[in-house]
């Protein structure tokens, strides 16, 4: 009897819960407020049709021009569309994806984005990360490409020798702190040394700041590290299951020397992952070591800063799920490459290697300056690793040799 009667006392009390959980839940007044059926009427897409007629405004407006958004919109609009029903219109694949561009490009709440798109907050909850996996899907595999044959590699390498003048490298490596807003009971586990909540963006770049390969999701308090460590692409570095190519010759010397990655202190060395010299007591050898080293290495920040200057939502704290956040961060990176092949120009930020100086560099000689010494100096910005006396300034550089010592 006193375990029925104790039953029955639940029974009541989970009834008394639920009656006074719907007494406080907020009453609904409207199906739909007046001004959201008038998205026709006020809707950013409006205004996206007059930017049509500013090239530079639509194209800061949705950060790629008019061209490359409707071939987007062409091979996400099979993911993306929904059909009409007898309550409603479906929202249209063009204004969910021109609010998806503008929410990556501005960084803006739902509650703020509401009001240019003219969807409600708990629609754009919706419609923004299925239309960032829809992007996910159609782009990653043209766009973001991890190499798997030898034939690959040696490529990426021969751009990094051409371009930034480092042999034999396969890519630039770092990580970079994404703000979040601190997800529910989640503690201090996302909480980095930067003083705020995160999650880390490993990127491996190439020559042209392109991703090669990226893994999101990690929790701020790892380091660099210790996130490299988590991903496959470490596990078959460390097992030689990369296909990476055997050592080989360096152009224009006898030496040979293995193909490796590049990072900053914050990772581990390897035979075949580099990173700087401690700045204690650098010889001068170790000085233009760090400093070829760093040139390279600078594609990968370079890539970071022109993500999070084109997709302003790098610079916010998202305050979404975690899964969402994920999904928003890779589309941010697949948009990255895809406008990088696309619209390369229109960036606003251009790189500049030693092979554009040289195809621009002009001598003016002084009468205070000898020949020989000018020489001396271009030969050394150009290749800091070429050495020479003093005494064999005068003539003894024959003009065929600048024109091919430019290594």
């Amino acid at each position: 009897m006193n375990v029925i009667r104790q039953n029955d006392l639940y029974l009541i009390a989970t009834a008394i819960a639920i009656v006074v959980k719907k007494k406080k839940e907020r009453k609904r007044t409207k199906w739909v407020k007046n001004w959201l059926k008038k998205r026709k009427q006020y809707s950013h897409a409006n205004l996206l049709n007059e930017l049509r007629l500013e090239v530079d405004d639509y194209r800061n407006y949705l950060r790629m021009d008019e061209n490359t958004y409707i071939e987007l919109l062409h091979l996400v609009t099979p993911l993306i569309e929904k059909e009409d029903t007898i309550m409603r219109k479906a929202i249209s694949p063009h204004e969910r994806l021109s609010t998806t561009l503008r929410f990556l490009a501005s960084g803006r709440c739902f509650e703020d984005l509401k009001f240019s798109a003219i969807i409600s907050p708990q629609s754009l909850g919706k419609i923004i990360p299925d239309t960032c996996a829809a992007i996910c899907q159609v782009l990653s595999k043209d766009y973001i490409s991890f190499p798997t044959t030898e034939s690959q590699w040696i490529q990426i390498a021969r751009e990094f020798q051409e371009k930034w003048q480092f042999p034999h490298c396969l890519g630039a490596v770092d990580g970079k702190h994404t703000r979040i807003a601190r997800p529910a009971n989640s503690g201090s586990f996302f909480y980095n040394y930067k003083g705020f909540y995160s999650i880390v963006l490993l990127g491996i770049v190439n020559s042209n700041c392109e991703f090669l390969l990226v893994d999101v999701g990690t929790n701020g308090r790892i380091s660099d590290g210790g996130v490299i460590e988590n991903t496959n692409f470490y596990n078959k570095l460390i097992h030689n299951l990369l296909n990476i190519p055997a050592e080989r010759q360096v152009l224009c010397t006898e030496t040979k020397l293995p193909f490796v990655f590049i990072g900053d202190e914050a990772f581990a060395l390897r035979s075949n992952f580099l990173k700087p010299f401690s700045r204690k007591e650098l010889s001068y050898e170790n000085k233009i070591y760090n400093y070829r080293l760093s040139r390279a290495r600078n594609t990968v920040e370079c890539a970071f800063g022109m993500l999070a200057s084109r997709f302003r939502i790098l610079h916010t704290e998202i305050n979404l799920k975690l899964d969402k956040i994920e999904k928003v961060v890779l589309t941010c990176c697949v948009l990255h490459n895809f406008l990088r092949s696309k619209c390369d120009s229109n960036l606003g930020t251009s790189l500049t290697s030693d092979s554009n100086i040289r195809a621009n560099f002009t001598i003016t000689i002084h009468n205070t300056v000898s020949l020989s010494y000018i020489v001396y100096r271009v030969l050394m910005y150009l290749n800091p690793a070429v050495r020479m006396n003093k005494s064999s300034w005068p003539c003894k550089i024959k003009l065929n040799q600048i024109v091919s010592c430019h290594v």
